[in-house]
């Protein structure tokens, strides 16, 4: 067997994510239209699917053609709209342009959830000018280009909408991730800025920070990471993305409607304890207390 038949698989299939139970109204988002960056996979997936089985129109944009068809048709089958764009976030021209034809065709965007991101386990020493910039052109600036592409639409249109931001666990460090946690630590406080500057447009913008959740990317690190993952926090299990789904569908529902500038950490107490090392634990950490 390959290397790669060789790893276990993780999260969940289409239909077994679809039939994850929900804890909001059926009809929450009737009559919403939802953009979600990277919901042809993983966490953007998993909360595409939670806004289409609540209601909502979705419009998902991202590189793979494959993966957005095979989430569209899974979204129609619930009898819901959903419009795909192929397209990469780095460019702010692409990103401009699909804005624009989403406000055309539907006529607004009342959520916009910025989950599209990429990155890879590695030393800091060892990663390249090429691999930082990736990461974080597509981390920060990818999400910038689509936070204001839509809010110059909303303030052109004088209508209101929500952002949601999806970063991570950053709040002491990520070993390994270098290059995603600069990256991420700029979408966070960036949103807290742009939060104060477009309140008075009626704009919210929040960010989702997810601890270690198994999805389909667990299989992208070594073999041993997703059990290290497991005894990162002090609940000792990795989480799910109906956890992070769920935290997404809090913000941009009428229950978040005073929720602005926020974080809403989903990690199962990991920023309290515990350690992630994605790459390899160094043997410098094995410390023996006894």
């Amino acid at each position: 067997m390959s290397e790669a038949e060789d790893k276990p698989s993780f999260g969940w299939t289409d239909e077994e994510l679809l039939a994850q139970p929900l804890v909001y109204r059926e009809d929450l988002f009737a009559g919403k239209v939802v953009l979600v960056s990277g919901g042809g996979s993983g966490l953007g997936k998993a909360i595409a699917y939670a806004f289409a089985r609540l209601g909502a129109t979705l419009v998902l944009c991202g590189r793979n053609p494959d993966r957005l068809a095979n989430a569209k048709s899974h979204i129609e089958a619930l009898g819901m709209r959903c419009d795909t764009h192929q397209m990469t976030i780095r460019d702010p021209d692409s990103v401009n342009e699909m804005m624009k034809k989403v406000f055309e065709d539907h006529g607004n965007l009342d959520v916009l959830v910025n989950n599209a991101g990429g990155q890879f386990p590695l030393p800091a020493l060892d990663i390249t000018p090429k691999g930082w910039n990736a990461v974080v052109d597509t981390n920060l600036n990818g999400t910038w280009y689509m936070m204001q592409a839509a809010a110059q639409q909303w303030k052109d249109r004088e209508t209101s909408g929500s952002i949601v931001n999806i970063v991570a666990d950053i709040w002491r460090g990520l070993p390994d991730m270098a290059h995603t946690c600069a990256a991420r630590a700029g979408v966070v406080y960036l949103s807290k800025t742009v939060a104060v500057e477009w309140a008075p447009l009626n704009i919210r913008v929040n960010c989702v920070a997810p601890g270690c959740c198994e999805t389909e990317a667990f299989s992208l690190y070594p073999a041993d990471a997703a059990v290290r993952y497991e005894v990162s926090n002090p609940m000792l299990h990795s989480g799910d993305a109906m956890d992070i789904a769920e935290a997404v569908i809090y913000i941009s529902a009428p229950s978040g409607k005073f929720v602005n500038g926020e974080v809403l950490t989903v990690d199962g107490g990991q920023q309290m304890w515990g350690d992630v090392w994605p790459y390899h634990k160094p043997e410098w950490t094995k410390v023996d207390t006894k």
